[in-house]
Order: C-alpha cells, then sequence, then structure tokens
C-alpha cells in the first residue's frame, strides 16, 4: 500500500489512536494518514522535523504539539531543535544546538558537547543522543548527569538512534555502518553496503531493528543475533522515518512523496 504524500514526508510516528503522524519537511505540515489511507493535513510551523507517537514535533524555530483533531500549539525554542522524544520521566527530551532540552511544563537545558541530533530512550532508562559532528554517541540520565564517548569510527556521522530490550542502536550515515551498543556496554558496528547512507532505526515487531536506507533506496532488518534481510524500495525514493503501526506493518516516509507500508 503506497500513500501519496507531496511536501517531502520526513519523519513517521504511530498514534496511539490506530493513525499515523509524518512530518512534511518541505511544507511545513503534518498529515494524519488513517491505516486506510485518509490523510489530514495541517499547517506545523516552518520545516517540522521528528514527531513522537502523542504529537510532540520539532521545527525549525521550537518545539509544538498537534492533537488528534488536529490543534496545532507551537513554543519558539533557539537552536533549530531536530530530535524529540516522549521520556521515561513523562516529560518531552528534544535536542538542539549545543543542548539537550527537557520540557515538562517547563523548560529545562542541558549542555551538550555539539550539536545532537536524534534522541531515544534506552533500555536503562536514560535518553540516549547520537551527536553527528563529533562521531559519539551521549547519554544523559532523567536527572541530567551526561556523558558522551566516541566511536570507534571516527567520521561515522551518527543520525538515528532508539533503543530496544537490550540495546542502544545507532545509525552511521558517513561510514554506512549499523552501530550496536548492548547493555553490556560493548561497542559493535555492523558494516552495510557502500553508499548505503542508513538513517532511521528504530525496534522492529519481533526481535531487532529497522534501518531506512536513503543511499539504497530500500529498508533492512536486522535481528538481535545479527541476521541481515534486506528490502528494496523504488530507485530513488528516499527512505527517512520509519514506524510500525497499529496493523503490525512497517509504514516508511520517503522523501521522494508518498508513505510505504510494507507488511
Amino acid at each position: 500500500m503506497r500513500v501519496a504524500l507531496d511536501g517531502g514526508p520526513y519523519a513517521v510516528a504511530a498514534s496511539p489512536d490506530g493513525a499515523l503522524w509524518v512530518t512534511l519537511a518541505d511544507a511545513g505540515q503534518i498529515a494524519r494518514v488513517t491505516m486506510d489511507g485518509e490523510v489530514t493535513r495541517h499547517k506545523a510551523g516552518k520545516k517540522p522535523m521528528q514527531i513522537t507517537p502523542h504529537g510532540w514535533f520539532t521545527f525549525a524555530g521550537g518545539v509544538g504539539r498537534i492533537t488528534p483533531d488536529g490543534i496545532v500549539t507551537t513554543t519558539k525554542v533557539s537552536g533549530n531543535p531536530y530530535g524529540i522524544v516522549e521520556g521515561p520521566d513523562g516529560a518531552v527530551w528534544f535536542t538542539a544546538e549545543n543542548t539537550i532540552g527537557r520540557f515538562n511544563g517547563k523548560f529545562q537545558w542541558y549542555a551538550a558537547p555539539g550539536t545532537p541530533a536524534m534522541i531515544a530512550t534506552g533500555p536503562d532508562g536514560a535518553l540516549w543522543f547520537t551527536l553527528n559532528a563529533t562521531s559519539s554517541v551521549g547519554r544523559i540520565t532523567t536527572d541530567g548527569n551526561l556523558t558522551v564517548r566516541e566511536l570507534p569510527t571516527k567520521q561515522a556521522g551518527p543520525v538515528g538512534i532508539c533503543g530496544t530490550h537490550d540495546a542502544v542502536w545507532f545509525t552511521e550515515i558517513l561510514a554506512d555502518q549499523l552501530g550496536r551498543i548492548g547493555v553490556d556496554d560493548a561497542v559493535q558496528e555492523l558494516p552495510l553496503a557502500a553508499g548505503a547512507k542508513p538513517h532511521a532505526v528504530i525496534p522492529a515487531q519481533a526481535d531487532g531493528v529497522w534501518v531506512s536506507l536513503w543511499g539504497g533506496h530500500a529498508v533492512a532488518h536486522v535481528s538481535d543475533d545479527g541476521e541481515y534481510a534486506e528490502v528494496e524500495l523504488e530507485h530513488g525514493a528516499e527512505p527517512h522515518g520509519l514506524a510500525v503501526g497499529v496493523d503490525n506493518a512497517l509504514w516508511v516516509a520517503c522523501e521522494a512523496g508518498y508513505l510505504e507500508r510494507i507488511s
């Protein structure tokens, strides 16, 4: 199944009500897509980027929220917010230039060594984030203790990140690799095909993770024990965001102008 969406589909999240949220970065909109393909579009500030299941999103100049009935509220925030996640403490955590932000009725700010990209909750209950320019991965606890570790590969360009039951997984877009930090703190880097340019990574339905291969026009599944399988998309699809819907299918936001369902 394919749902046409012009405006630069970028991130996608599965809402608790069964629909999907899709940010349309070029159009300055957020689309709500039902499982049968019905689309409703809402204005959402300049260049909306990442979005959470409950409708929290980042855009160029701030953080916002969209309700299931399409009411959008925004707050100006400096530093071009990008990554965002609903944290284990009930707060919303997001990344911005040299900053990790936390919002739970009021804002708190934590200095970061560089500009973090995406952010996710790890299996340890902390927030993990990628530092693209410094080839590092950071960790911040819910009480604000922040640490950073450099990756084995220099100029790896980490971007996407997610937590599973036993590890934190992240993409290395410049190195064409997928990284993993286990609960035992061991770091692994799994090589992908040259030019794959992995972007987003999310927990898969059963085990392992799904990865969007922006440069490879494909998505890949990597199991917990390292088995690799790839699903080809149309050439030029430019897959970015990923989400598992209430239908247990994988939905892929393709910058070429559509949302692709993979069962």
